[in-house]
């Protein structure tokens, strides 16, 4: 649907050539289940929105990066999401749901609405990472038919294995676990 060449980021964005392709699987996917689940028109620019803007500052540097996000406490890796919602905030942005999703799309955050949990799902279930590719696409084609149970099951996924790789869970990550389990 989205292809890396054709998709429109804002001027400010640092993305490179194979995080851009990540970009448009993503907001392919959103666009796909927001058509699927018959949302409004709104709703499907909100998802679009989101999967497109969610790693726009992926590949900036760290001192810029932590300028952008405020926050000066997080790891370098968990930056991009802040750091893009108080750029696109800077310049506009006024959806709560885009920029909650985008803010917290790398942790989670049970205060999400449905369009912080698509992009959540989204940014794990596209099909250009390499592992679990079976059941991940099984995953993805479920989100229509079950949006709130495929979730669930990639939120566990997704923290398994943070406590598989030894990462720390951030207390909005507990938090979101908390709510769907």
């Amino acid at each position: 649907m989205f292809d890396a060449a054709s998709i429109e980021l804002p001027a400010w964005a640092q993305v490179s050539p194979p995080r851009r392709a990540h970009i448009a699987r993503v907001t392919s996917l959103l666009v796909q289940w927001a058509h699927a689940l018959g949302l409004s028109r709104d709703a499907c620019e909100a998802w679009r929105d989101a999967g497109l803007w969610h790693d726009a500052l992926r590949d900036a540097t760290e001192a810029e990066l932590r300028v952008w996000a405020v926050d000066g406490t997080l790891p370098v890796g968990l930056l991009h999401g802040p750091a893009a919602t108080n750029r696109l905030a800077k310049g506009g942005e006024t959806r709560r749901d885009v920029l909650d999703a985008i803010r917290w799309h790398t942790i989670g955050s049970d205060t999400w609405d449905q369009t912080g949990r698509a992009l959540y799902m989204a940014d794990y279930l596209e099909p250009g990472r390499k592992f679990a590719r079976t059941d991940r696409a099984y995953l993805a084609a479920q989100v229509p038919r079950d949006f709130d149970g495929t979730f669930r099951q990639v939120v566990r996924h997704r923290l398994e294995w943070a406590l598989r790789e030894g990462h720390e869970l951030y207390p909005t990550a507990v938090a979101l676990w908390n709510s769907v389990r």
